[in-house]
């Protein structure tokens, strides 16, 4: 099964880039809604998420196919050329216009998450290897444990409930 899964997650994360590409300021709508196969913006705003890149981080790291590197960078262009200003990074009011009206946010998951993940699409491999470190939701990296290792007292394989 995990050539068919790595086949949805290869479709997903093309969505997830084509809702960039899609509009004209490169930026994604904060959801999209399907309708007879076709995507069109569900909100006009957007809040700086770090879902596609992520995303795409992992699909790169799996696969490590250089044209997740360049779907990200061109994210990453948009997202300078849109969201920076003097003094931080804002999320658009509406995602359709251009230029578009920046609505003077600057999000801390966009530098705590975010900028991570487009950190480490480019970054060395190496750096967080993935069969040693796993993220949390918050993008927070956490240390892969041994299974033979646990942080609950009185565990063992033994003692654990059989599944039907």
């Amino acid at each position: 099964h995990k050539a068919e899964y790595l086949e949805v997650a290869a479709a997903i994360t093309k969505t997830c880039y084509r809702m960039y590409t899609s509009t004209v300021t490169g930026i994604a709508p904060e959801f999209v809604n399907f309708h007879d196969r076709r995507m069109s913006p569900g909100a006009h705003y957007n809040i700086q998420r770090p879902e596609a890149i992520e995303s795409i981080f992992y699909m790169y790291r799996k696969t490590g196919d250089e044209m997740y590197r360049e779907w990200a960078w061109t994210m990453f262009q948009s997202m300078v050329k849109h969201y920076k200003t003097d003094s931080g990074w804002v999320g658009i009011k509406d995602v359709r216009m251009s230029p578009p009206q920046k609505d003077n946010l600057m999000q801390s998951f966009f530098l705590a998450e975010t900028l991570k993940y487009f950190y480490l699409i480019f970054c060395d491999s190496d750096v967080i290897n993935l069969d040693e470190w796993v993220f949390n939701t918050e993008a927070h990296p956490l240390k892969v444990m041994a299974r033979t290792s646990t942080l609950v007292t009185g565990y063992s394989e033994a003692s654990r409930p059989a599944q039907n």
